[in-house]
């Protein structure tokens, strides 16, 4: 992973949101996907435009896309991409979604970043380097006790009836007060920045996290899945992310 690939990864969050911007809280297009998940004209024409620079540019690489699927399916380096991490945020014209883009190598990521086009907040992360948050490093913080974490998760009806259960049997362990629903992504910035502690998913794609896992490790963080195993491009779609990677027994054991 070089500093071009960095700089390609930022030109490709600038013209995601160059995309995204003036649709927002704007008139645009929807439609319902197979899995029942909505897509808009702004995932579309973010995804798109960049396609076209990574194929352009670095036209050996793979690509895996939300929205337009895999190209060069064998290469050894991936980009992976999408557009608006929490399309329903972006509908309901709430700026907490999110625009990921990752560089996987060999399967594992490498780079990742969440951008968040409306507020101007974007977080990058790169294998052996701390994670900057719009140009400053961003800390994770510790966790003395499940009981004074702050939880997030997007939404609990994401998850399968054995899954609720065991994400409820980790907030039965926190401050109910601090139960956070909503955000996709961008929960996964604010555990970089220190601001929640965990987040529980489960059904994610290889897309939805793939960019996750350099921001949040490369500020002090962790991600596994429901079995603690780090992530990578054949991880099943559960993911724990903790802002301090001592709580991972924890959370693991609350949940069963």
């Amino acid at each position: 992973m070089t500093d071009k690939d960095l700089a390609l990864a930022l030109r490709l969050a600038d013209l995601a949101g160059a995309a995204i911007r003036p649709l927002f809280r704007g008139q645009w297009s929807e439609e319902k996907k197979a899995d029942r998940s909505f897509v808009t004209e702004a995932d579309r024409a973010a995804e798109a435009a960049m396609r076209r620079l990574i194929e352009a540019e670095f036209s050996a690489d793979g690509i895996i896309g939300e929205e337009y699927g895999t190209r060069n399916e064998g290469a050894g380096r991936q980009w992976v991409l999408d557009p608006i991490d929490g399309t329903t945020s972006f509908i309901a014209g709430r700026p907490i979604f999110g625009t990921l883009i990752a560089l996987l190598q060999d399967g594992w990521p490498v780079l990742g970043i969440i951008d968040q086009p409306i507020a101007g907040e974007r977080w990058v992360g790169r294998i052996g380097q701390p994670t900057l948050f719009n140009g400053k490093p961003a800390q994770a913080r510790p966790l003395k006790d499940l009981s004074d974490a702050v939880l997030a998760t997007t939404s609990p009806h994401l998850f399968t009836n054995e899954e609720a259960d065991a994400f409820m049997s980790v907030a039965k362990q926190v401050a109910e007060k601090k139960i956070v629903f909503g955000g996709d992504c961008y929960n996964y910035g604010l555990v970089a920045s220190g601001h929640v502690d965990v987040v529980i998913e489960a059904g994610l794609k290889l897309y939805d996290y793939a960019a996750l896992v350099p921001v949040v490790e490369g500020a002090g963080g962790m991600m596994a899945d429901w079995q603690g195993n780090p992530l990578d491009a054949g991880s099943d779609g559960t993911v724990v992310a903790l802002g301090d990677p001592a709580r991972l027994e924890d959370v693991l054991e609350a949940m069963g």
